[in-house]
């Protein structure tokens, strides 16, 4: 039977949409669910802040009555300003070991590229950086991370039939917390903090709230990643919309912050607690007693590994040695709370500065992702 595709337009679609994966991998000890509310609130018209610059549709592939994929088709007018291209992106994209299934969902997505005047097919991406992006192409038999996506070792081969090419990598490390720091390190970092003028920042709840920090990290992050790949500028209104559920919910113990003089915010260092395991337990949903699998994991119990969600340098202090202040402070943190190993987010591959931060920990790469492009055609 051929396959059918059809739009997403319901809410009771959209919940069929986001819980596909859980019946494609339903066996698969290295898949993590993302959080169910999260990815409906993300995809959602009327609650994401994403539709002021972006348009988007979703699609679900069926065949013989059964849902075999999914894809989100996606224009974000603000990055192809930014970045002076014309590019239509896929994200959310899962599919069955049939590449007829993978052509009929990847058509779909061209066909929307064109009606908006695309030259460019690229992804996966999402909405904006704050969305999983980029496809595993090597790591299948370890253990996803909240943050990331996870598919499996087929899926590249779909997208290199279908013409797709490599645009660029990302790495991901896993590193050791160490028993002992070097005391060349402490010495060193002394000399940073003294010549740079900079101190570290123990966030509270009050100091958060009363200060309007979620901010402050918002416009830090626009500056640190404005020149990273397809990264996309946010408006400064939209910090609360990203940052205030996490802000929320993070153990303020495990961020780092770098003001100068002026109280400035210079550079950041965002983790938590990894609860890949609690995910897995609950499926990714908090009802009837996912909050507690989530809850014993983030507060009472804390899994042995935490995870590097978000590190950045101010443009202004890049090239200081500041970003080691962060990694001593956030290192002590975890060796305090008795952590054995932290896994860093993607890192782009020639981003070697930020990989070379990782040289004292005994750095692991642990899986590699990947971003595709391919030339529409009219």
């Amino acid at each position: 039977m051929a396959v059918e595709i059809k739009e997403v337009k319901t809410r009771r679609e959209l919940r069929k949409f986001v819980n596909f994966p859980e019946k494609l991998y339903k066996d698969n000890p290295y898949y993590v669910p993302p959080l169910v509310f999260d990815q409906m609130d993300t995809l959602d018209r009327k609650k994401a802040a994403c539709w002021e610059f972006c348009d988007s549709k979703l699609y679900m592939a069926y065949k013989d009555g059964e849902a075999v994929g999914r894809v989100a088709a996606i224009v974000n007018f603000k990055a192809n300003e930014q970045w002076n291209h014309k590019e239509v992106r896929f994200g959310w994209i899962d599919f069955i070991d049939d590449k007829e299934v993978s052509k009929a969902l990847m058509d779909k997505v061209e066909e929307f590229g064109r009606q908006h005047g695309m030259e460019k097919v690229v992804g996966p991406l999402g909405f904006t950086d704050f969305d999983p992006e980029g496809m595993l192409v090597d790591g299948y038999d370890v253990l996803s991370t909240m943050a990331l996506i996870y598919n499996h070792p087929y899926y590249n081969d779909h997208l290199t039939a279908l013409g797709f090419e490599k645009d660029t990598d990302w790495i991901e490390y896993k590193v050791t917390i160490p028993e002992e720091f070097p005391e060349r390190m402490a010495r060193v970092g002394k000399i940073i903090s003294q010549r740079s003028n900079v101190r570290v920042r123990h966030l509270t709840r009050k100091i958060v709230r009363e200060e309007d920090y979620g901010h402050k990290v918002f416009d830090c992050i626009n500056a640190c990643y404005k020149d990273l790949y397809n990264f996309t500028v946010l408006p400064s209104h939209m910090a609360e919309k990203y940052l205030g559920f996490y802000l929320s919910i993070l153990d303020l113990r495990y961020l780092s912050m770098l003001e100068n003089e002026k109280g400035e915010l210079v550079a950041f260092g965002i983790s938590m607690p990894t609860i890949v395991h609690a995910l897995q337990k609950c499926r990714g949903k908090l009802f009837p007693f996912g909050w507690w699998h989530l809850a014993k994991s983030m507060f009472l119990k804390h899994e042995e590994g935490i995870e590097l969600l978000l590190v950045g340098v101010h443009p202004d202090y890049q090239n200081s040695g500041i970003n080691s202040l962060i990694f001593m402070d956030l290192f002590q943190r975890f060796h305090d709370g008795k952590f054995v190993w932290a896994e860093t987010n993607a890192i782009l591959e020639d981003n070697y500065k930020n990989q070379s931060q990782f040289k004292d920990f005994n750095p692991e790469c642990r899986k590699r992702r990947r971003s595709y492009i391919k030339e529409l055609k009219y």
